[in-house]
């Protein structure tokens, strides 16, 4: 290979991860800064809403611009997506109030939702497949990274310059991924004789996935309970508008999430292990940072740092992963060990008190990121090796759609354990009552998720990747050997 073939593929790699880390940084960056811009802006009674805001439609376009890439090709998606981003990312910068904010937040999220799932999508295009496991180990790595590095990030900004920069660092990123994307990513064109797409499908998903993130959302508003209108309504039509969409998707000439592919064992396990798999990464990365600043009482940048064995365990955990299985084209067995160091970490959790030293916390975190870091990548892995390259794209994307909603319904009822366990233990004294919350809310939650998830791989085919590298395929990133 010349050097300038070398350079070029790096270049794609730099902006395969590069637009991923945009995106998953994104949903961990500005939490640390929060409280800083309540002050600033006013309305502390919408903080929640910046969060659920970009979320919402984040993880609403990400099964849209997944299959909407397999019709039209990754690079015309990739650009709008990026554009829609950085455009968001700027006016959430010159926010004059929080209603401003929340609407740039959701702006943002409308690009974000292309980041991940089509980054994902372009390393199964562009790496040979005997190669693809260790470039899923280099994505899952920035992904951990991405969840770790954003709190930290987000308290340096607004600890020593302005809660501004949690947003402004995106545009520079931004561009440099834009400009490569734009002039190396080989384009493509329309697949012959496709349909127009299922705008049928694409309303009743956006209806149904908004009214389960609000539903959840509401939850966590002033203390209310799982059978209060405002959280079980919404749910409940969420749960209501599964009917039409698989009638609508069953009909579709060009379905926007193709339900045959969920005839596959295989795929319908990696998603569902997907789903599971984001309690422990989700309860880790949230009640962890909380406990720090709140319990502890560390600052925003502090309680990040504190984060670092978590962060490290699991970009050790997928990059390894990602290169064994890239090798023996074997991944369950490394899923099921995962899953049971996840679990194993994440239950060491309910022995945490004030008095528990940062060592002891700190090989908790190992086991539980060494047991993230593989589902990050592992089960990628598996998705893509079930299905044909015509879906690559939706297959990717549904891996992160499931991560991410299976995040949001963690969150709602670590938040309800978290919440009630404070109450009951307040009369202890509150830092002492946050100490146990957080040993209640963290280890059963995940753990529990790790069970789950471990049930769905053990079910997996024992699938060994088979095949010879396409040229075409080949062309670009196989730099990475």
């Amino acid at each position: 290979m010349n050097a300038s073939t070398r350079s070029h593929d790096g270049l794609l790699l730099t902006a395969v991860l590069g637009g991923m880390f945009l995106g998953m940084l994104d949903q961990t960056i500005v939490g640390t800064a929060l409280p800083r811009i309540t002050q600033d802006l006013g309305g502390a009674n919408l903080y929640t809403w910046t969060v659920t805001a970009y979320l919402l439609t984040s993880t609403v376009t990400v099964p849209l611009y997944g299959r909407l890439s397999d019709i039209y090709g990754r690079k015309p998606l990739l650009i709008t997506g990026i554009l829609v981003f950085l455009t968001g990312s700027a006016l959430c910068a010159l926010s004059q109030n929080m209603g401003q904010l929340i609407a740039f937040r959701a702006l943002q999220g409308l690009g974000a939702g292309a980041l991940m799932p089509l980054s994902l999508a372009m390393v199964a295009d562009f790496v040979p497949p005997e190669r693809r496991g260790r470039a899923q180990g280099a994505v899952g790595g920035v992904m951990a990274l991405s969840y770790v590095i954003g709190p930290y990030l987000g308290g340096l900004f607004t600890d020593h310059a302005s809660w501004h920069w949690v947003f402004l660092v995106n545009l520079p990123i931004g561009a440099v991924v834009l400009t490569v994307v734009w002039r190396h990513l080989p384009a493509s064109g329309r697949l012959p004789g496709t349909a127009r797409p299922d705008y049928a499908g694409i309303a009743v998903l956006t209806a149904g996935i908004s009214s389960l993130l609000i539903g959840l959302t509401m939850k966590g508003i002033d203390d209310r309970t799982w059978t209060d209108a405002a959280v079980v309504g919404p749910v409940l039509l969420a749960l209501v508008l599964l009917i039409p969409f698989v009638m609508i998707e069953k009909r579709a000439a060009q379905p926007i999430m193709p339900l045959h592919l969920f005839r596959d064992r295989a795929y319908t396990l990696a998603n569902i292990a997907s789903f599971f798999s984001a309690f422990c990464l989700f309860a880790s990365v949230v009640f962890l940072p909380r406990f720090f600043q709140d319990a502890l009482g560390h600052s925003a940048s502090r309680s990040g740092l504190l984060l670092y064995p978590l962060m490290i365990a699991m970009v050790a955990g997928s990059l390894l992963t990602g290169a064994l299985a890239g090798r023996t084209g074997r991944y369950k067995s490394l899923l099921l060990g995962a899953s049971v160091l996840a679990a194993a970490g994440s239950l060491l959790f309910a022995r945490l008190t004030l008095d528990t030293s940062l060592w002891a916390m700190s090989l908790w975190m190992v086991l539980i990121g060494l047991g993230i870091g593989p589902a990050l990548s592992g089960l990628t892995i598996a998705v893509q090796a079930t299905v044909d390259p015509a879906d690559i794209g939706t297959a990717s994307s549904n891996i992160t759609f499931f991560r991410q909603i299976g995040g949001s319904v963690a969150l709602a009822i670590a938040g309800t354990v978290y919440a009630d366990t404070l109450t009951g233990h307040l009369r202890h004294g509150l830092h002492q009552a946050q100490a146990a919350a957080t040993a209640d809310a963290l280890p059963w939650l995940s753990a529990a998720g790790a069970a789950a998830a471990f049930v769905a791989v053990l079910f997996l085919p024992a699938r060994r990747r088979t095949g010879r590298p396409d040229p075409a395929a080949g062309a670009s990133l196989s730099a990475l050997a």
